[in-house]
């Protein structure tokens, strides 16, 4: 596949991603790319790179490239799904789930995508939607992960979940993460959630805390709608957080709805990317035996 504009995409005053970005744009004007770079990156380096911002990126560009960490991949991602643009990760943060391009390898890695040896991939995301009656309070994407939470920290509340219009428990507790499989390896994985591999067309729902010992994460199919009444009996206001970042205020009486969003994440992979080799390097696992 022939990448003709690839956007830069990273974390700005950040020394080992500048470092990467510029390594990133001599690679790229080397094969007479046509080079655009997120305005706060843009305004970094010394080349004379187009500015532009996350969904202009997603709009002109048919490669993005992310250097950072996942938190810095899920906020780009978040915006360039909604866009035909593949979005590759050059990993300058800690576990890398999403970001798997190692900077020492970049002009190798890029040689692999510009000679079309990569592993691609399409991930779903979530759209989280709060109402209050029928009025539609406002709503957000995620990658990783729904939350329903407390503002206040150990605190409960109560609620009730549905997945379609079956009935599924009444519940008192913390919250409860609702989780992609792109996200089971983040905040689901620390909740006691299971591990679910890409490829599933599956969500986890993980109970937190719960207040009472018989309650267990559930994997539903991920094309079923889920809706959450927060119970008018809770004395102060709920949130939903998507992916960590954004926050939602919910009020004794709303409802939540959660499906899968129109739009996917389009991801690149080195050609030698395997899911469980990254589960085995990011979470220490045993190596074999002989």
């Amino acid at each position: 596949m022939r990448y003709s504009t690839v956007g830069l995409i990273g974390k700005p005053s950040h020394k080992a991603t500048q470092a990467s970005i510029e390594t990133l744009v001599n690679e790229l004007k080397s094969r007479d790319c046509n080079v655009i770079a997120e305005t706060r990156i843009a305004q970094t380096l010394n080349d004379n790179i187009r500015a532009a911002s996350m969904s202009e990126i997603g709009e002109q560009a048919d490669l993005a490239i992310v250097v950072g960490g996942d938190g810095n991949m899920l906020g780009a991602a978040r915006v360039l799904a909604q866009h035909e643009i593949d979005v590759v990760g050059v990993n300058r943060g800690n576990l890398g789930f999403l970001t798997d391009i190692n900077p020492e390898d970049i002009a190798s890695q890029l040689n692999n995508i510009f000679n079309n040896k990569v592993f691609r991939e399409k991930r779903f995301i979530l759209e989280a939607q709060v109402f209050s009656g029928e009025k539609l309070q406002r709503s957000h994407s995620a990658i990783n992960e729904v939350v329903l939470h407390h503002s206040k920290v150990a605190h409960m509340m109560e609620f009730e979940l549905y997945v379609g219009s079956d009935f599924v428990f009444s519940q008192r507790s913390d919250g409860l993460i609702i989780a992609t499989p792109t996200g089971s390896t983040a905040y689901s994985l620390s909740g006691g959630g299971p591990i679910l591999v890409p490829h599933l067309d599956a969500l986890t729902l993980v109970p937190m805390f719960p207040h009472t010992l018989s309650s267990r994460p559930v994997v539903i199919d991920a094309n079923s709608e889920i809706t959450l009444k927060i119970s008018k009996q809770n004395t102060d206001n709920v949130q939903i957080s998507c992916d960590s970042h954004v926050v939602i205020s919910v009020e004794p009486g709303d409802y939540v709805k959660i499906r899968k969003n129109k739009n996917h994440l389009s991801l690149v992979h080195p050609p030698d990317y395997n899911y469980f080799n990254v589960l085995r390097t990011k979470l220490n696992w045993g190596s074999k035996l002989y």
